[in-house]
């Protein structure tokens, strides 16, 4: 069949506002794919409806197809098989969603199909009988692609059902990004700042044995009175419908029974996501009672994790899958409340433990954010439609939020644990500088007194780490002393990022006021002095882009004297390591090696001397041949430098060598016209989108930050000054290249 271009997606599945676990499932899908991918794949839905109840929709659902009804499944596939703008149709499957005996109606759907098909497992069992065997392989051989969503699902499905594990592959259920430091803010925000809080929740049922952990509780409450039990979610819709409020009422007996009033609560509702996500992230512990053994998966699990509680889980699938090495405690039987009375009082008691354990749920949690989620969802459609090339990034908005957290009155602190600024990090000269650099560049383009405020803030801690002699000291701790590490460790680089910022500044004359540029003069003045005191190859190269910046408002001959200078002692570093096979002015590559070749065109922009221009190209064209490998950005690894003679390391790439390398790509284009540097920027930036070998998001969406590290099996999830700077910068200069 012949595609349209903007072909699209089609999900079969409930779909709110119908209230069950798959339609939430589901409409989180669509929203991560729409915030990831905007609309380079839409994705539409066909909702499956019940016979009591019909609903009003979103614009997304274009069919609707009544489960109980034969004759709609073949009807609906065949108006589906009409469009040719429907490249594949993705069936989420669990067995008391579709009609027939063990939902066997599904089959004539896909019979009636010629699309192709991905259908997605929530549920495998084991041991089947003949009947669930012959719809479960049925439906696993007429389906493109398998997906399940945890390694135990796709066992159970090449074991049990005979289904090929090459047809198989595991997308984890998807989770919301949180920020860690939220939790003491919303037990304020709730009440809750004085009490224990532990919590369950989802659609209540039998199932869920809520009662176990209400039979655990009163000998905790006896030693701990502040513990309180959150019950959160609305008796499931079907259970409403069979037998009404049976077994809520029943939970509500037993609370009273046991004098728990005052230690557990009902929240009856079905919640908004974001009041459900702060009621997990005030928890500290969350309780999983479920008492099917053969449970594949829990979403309302998968939150809790992400939400960085301390879980605690009888022995489903899904936590045996996940609950190990220290992120979770793993009960071994069902229905015990001894088993959930000693694993509270433990977490209770073990603080330092309860924390470690959230925060590793929480750190391993990130893999699974629904934007990564969407990431797998988008690979899995462009392979089999055969579009790969039309992968397209959305570009995400532009945030100051974590900058502006990590900024104090004295100037940008330089670490963070995951999104909490670290104090203890202290200040450096080249957090700040960057920041001045970002903030002078923002303001020119989205003039607003937060940026002119940040900008005279990171301005003030350059001034106050000038010493009266011109040169820069670069650390600070938090209570504004200088550190020993000063006199340790070689300020070059420092000082030749405090003149890139300065001469930024004072470049940036028409845009920012004439208080700051002046203060910015003074500080230049006092530091040129000192310019023949930078000799290693990076700090002459920070400080021919300060002194280009300087020069574009200020034609001093001075000013270009020390360009020719600097830049001749970088092409005599070139003359003396490089060879036929190695285009470089050092024998090895490190960090921050584009603003090498990057400082040379500048050089040539103010000088005109061609020599510059042509070594310029050269070793950024060296450079850039190991960083482009079959289609994607591998930046040098911060676990060994790139030496000459030896082999090269891979992984452990870091947000600030992506960031020099789009810097400079920008450059380059302006400079050249080359669209192949325009094309090489874009690809360089969808390194932090998730076109890396993750294939996860380099950035936090909830704050605009940039994550530290991307390893080779992880991602380090800290959030320090310089990985949100050099991505803020980055994102930034992306800004012009959006629509092209």
């Amino acid at each position: 069949m012949k595609f349209e271009k903007g072909i699209k997606m089609l999900l079969v599945s409930s779909y709110p506002p119908r209230e069950c676990g798959l339609a939430t499932f589901s409409n989180d899908i669509v929203n991560a794919v729409e915030l990831v991918f905007g609309n380079t794949l839409p994705i539409e839905v066909c909702a499956l409806e019940n016979n009591n109840h019909q609903f009003t929709y979103n614009d997304e659902v274009k069919y609707t197809l009544s489960a109980s009804c034969l004759d709609d499944y073949r009807q609906v596939a065949e108006k589906i098989n009409e469009r040719n703008d429907i490249g594949l149709v993705c069936i989420q499957h669990e067995f008391g969603l579709f009609g027939g005996e063990y939902g066997d109606y599904i089959l004539s759907f896909i019979l009636a199909l010629n699309k192709p098909i991905v259908t997605v497992f929530h549920t495998v069992l084991p041991n089947p009988d003949e009947k669930r065997k012959k719809v479960v392989h049925a439906i696993a051989d007429l389906s493109d692609r398998i997906i399940v969503l945890t390694k135990n699902s796709q066992t159970l499905l090449t074991t049990h059902y005979d289904c090929p594990k090459a047809k198989t592959i595991v997308i984890p259920h998807g989770t919301h990004s949180i920020l860690w430091e939220q939790k003491e803010k919303l037990k304020i925000k709730y009440g809750f700042s004085d009490r224990i809080v532990l919590s369950t929740f989802g659609l209540i049922s039998e199932n869920k044995s809520i009662e176990t952990v209400l039979h655990a509780l009163p000998e905790i409450v006896a030693k701990y009175p502040t513990v309180i039990y959150l019950v959160i979610g609305k008796t499931h819709p079907e259970v409403i419908k069979n037998e009404g409020e049976k077994y809520r009422n029943k939970l509500t007996s037993i609370t009273e029974e046991l004098h728990l009033e005052n230690n557990v609560l009902f929240i009856d509702e079905y919640l908004e996501l974001k009041q459900l996500l702060e009621y997990l992230t005030l928890s500290e512990i969350y309780l999983f009672s479920s008492k099917d053994p053969n449970q594949a998966v829990s979403g309302t699990f998968a939150y809790a994790l992400s939400c960085g509680c301390a879980v605690v889980s009888t022995p489903i699938p899904h936590a045996v899958e996940l609950l190990v090495d220290g992120n979770g405690i793993l009960l071994k039987e069902f229905d015990n409340p001894n088993e959930f009375k000693n694993a509270i009082l433990h977490l209770i008691e073990n603080k330092d433990e309860r924390i470690a354990m959230g925060k590793k749920a929480f750190s391993l949690a990130h893999a699974t954010t629904w934007e990564n989620i969407a990431i797998q969802y988008r690979l899995l459609f462009d392979q089999l439609t055969n579009r790969e090339e039309d992968l397209k990034f959305n570009f995400p908005p532009m945030k100051l939020d974590h900058i502006e957290k990590l900024t104090t009155d004295f100037g940008i602190l330089q670490f963070s644990k995951f999104s909490e600024p670290d104090p203890e990090s202290g200040y450096t000269l080249d957090d700040n500088a960057r920041a001045l650099i970002n903030m002078t560049l923002y303001q020119k383009a989205y003039p607003n007194d937060v940026n002119l405020k940040l900008a005279n803030t990171y301005l003030s801690f350059i001034e106050g780490i000038q010493q009266d002699n011109g040169w820069f000291n670069n650390y600070k701790d938090f209570d504004h002393v200088l550190t020993k590490q000063n006199g340790e460790v070689n300020l070059e680089d420092a000082n030749g990022r405090a003149l890139w910022s300065l001469g930024t500044v004072i470049g940036h004359t028409n845009s920012l006021p004439k208080d700051l540029v002046n203060r910015a003069e003074i500080c230049w003045d006092k530091a040129i002095e000192r310019i023949d005191d930078i000799l290693s190859p990076r700090a002459i190269a920070y400080s021919l882009k300060g002194l280009y910046n300087y020069y574009s408002t200020h034609k001093e001959d001075s000013i270009k004297r020390n360009i020719e200078r600097l830049a001749d002692k970088l092409l005599h570093h070139y003359n003396i390591n490089s060879d036929e096979s190695w285009c470089w002015y050092e024998d090895y590559m490190t960090y921050a090696n584009n603003v090498l070749p990057e400082a040379m065109m500048y050089s040539y922009l103010v000088t005109g001397k061609q020599k510059y221009k042509k070594i310029a190209a050269v070793t950024f064209d060296f450079l850039l041949s190991h960083y482009f490998m079959k289609g994607q950005l591998k930046v040098i690894s911060n676990r060994g430098w790139f030496k000459k003679e030896n082999e090269r390391f891979f992984y452990g790439e870091q947000p600030i060598e992506v960031s020099t390398t789009i810097i400079a790509l920008d450059l380059f284009y302006e400079v050249t016209k080359n669209t192949k540097y325009k094309e090489q920027l874009k690809l360089a930036f969808i390194w932090f989108l998730g076109n890396n070998h993750l294939k996860q998001i380099m950035y936090n969406p909830e704050n605009g930050a940039s994550y530290d590290g991307l390893e080779d099996k992880h991602i380090n999830i800290n959030q320090g000054a310089e990985s949100t700077l050099c991505y803020f910068k980055a994102r930034l200069i992306m800004e012009k290249y959006a629509e092209n």
